[in-house]
């Protein structure tokens, strides 16, 4: 899997996460003290700016946690 489709992944999992919560966008950013743009490029599977830290905040917010590992 390319680092492009986990971001992809995270990202769809994230927004479903967010919805299922009912946290908009804009409460998420306050919450992740950042603002919706950068969310916006967080949720964006598009955008491969993401950095670990945000998506682990990101996960943390939604109840879920961010795992890794090298194999």
């Amino acid at each position: 899997m390319t680092v492009a489709a986990i971001k992809a992944v995270i990202a769809h999992q994230l927004a479903a996460e967010m919805k299922k919560k009912r946290l908009t966008k804009k409460r998420m950013a306050e919450l992740m003290k950042t603002s919706r743009a950068q969310l916006d490029r967080l949720l964006d599977p598009d955008n491969g700016s993401a950095t670990i830290e945000s998506l682990q905040r990101a996960a943390k917010i939604v109840g879920r946690e961010l795992g890794m590992e090298l194999v």
